[in-house]
């Protein structure tokens, strides 16, 4: 296994770090859009090639299961779209976790309520181009089709809930999306729990991310010996950093590629 300091300078080096003799001692936690998926204009047209699906069940079999997905998409959303792979999974920003595939999800706090979901609905009204994405335990609100009503959306987010109850939401923003959750649930809390249960406990985790909901993850990152790349840009504190997910991609099948396996 890669030490931290071991890797401090790496950014795209890490495309020559190979984890063929370590894979039994660590866990690979990965989260999806922008990371292993390229960012789609909306969030029901991502797609997930063929040969990654492949990939991330060879890499589940070969960490003897400690292939993990770490979203704010629902666990059902995460299921079908990478269906029929089923991996343990962490949903909601850390609503949800499923350490082991086929089990009853672990549920930690309710959905917002649907008279939220609503109050914040209607800042679609800002213009067109704003699209809505009710994840059960959150809501996001997209701009990225209109980019210029970013800075009215995001007050109109905040007034929305500066109504509530004080600390009762937590606003989570990202790459042309706000999203409002219930507080008490990250996916930092989650990834600490996971990495408490079999397969995960007392391995290495390599986490990858790329958006600031994904920053708090690479904190904990360290307390287990893990190491934490980026994907798109670099924060401060990771061992390195990813240009695009199509770079996270190729270097997942190399690792597998490295057991004599291929996608062809």
């Amino acid at each position: 296994m890669h030490r931290q300091g071991d890797v401090s300078d790496l950014d795209m080096e890490i495309a020559n770090t190979s984890l063929a003799s370590d894979l039994r001692e660590c866990a690979i936690l990965l989260d999806i859009d922008g990371t292993i998926l390229d960012i789609a204009p909306a969030p029901q047209e991502v797609w997930v090639p063929p040969a990654l699906r492949h990939t991330l069940g060879r890499l589940q079999e070969l960490t003897g299961g400690a292939v993990a997905l770490v979203s704010g998409r629902p666990l059902d959303d995460i299921d079908l779209i990478f269906a029929p792979l089923q991996l343990a999974a962490i949903g909601g920003h850390g609503a949800e976790m499923r350490p082991v595939p086929g089990t009853v999800p672990q549920t930690r706090v309710g959905s917002l309520s649907a008279e939220l979901k609503r109050k914040l609905a209607t800042i679609t009204e800002l213009g067109r181009g704003i699209l809505v994405e009710d994840k059960g335990y959150s809501l996001a609100l997209h701009y990225r089709l209109a980019p210029e009503h970013g800075p009215a959306l995001r007050a109109a987010v905040a007034h929305v809930c500066a109504q509530l109850p004080a600390g009762s939401v937590e606003i989570l923003p990202g790459k042309l999306v706000v999203e409002v959750k219930p507080s008490g649930v990250s996916k930092a809390l989650a990834v600490s729990e996971l990495m408490t249960y079999p397969p995960f406990a007392d391995r290495h985790p390599i986490f990858i991310g790329d958006d600031t909901t994904d920053e708090p993850v690479f904190a904990v990152i360290p307390r287990f010996g893990g190491l934490g790349f980026s994907v798109g840009r670099v924060v401060p504190g990771v061992n390195g950093h990813f240009d695009k997910p199509e770079d996270v991609r190729s270097w997942l099948a190399r690792i597998v590629a490295d057991h004599g396996d291929s996608a062809g």
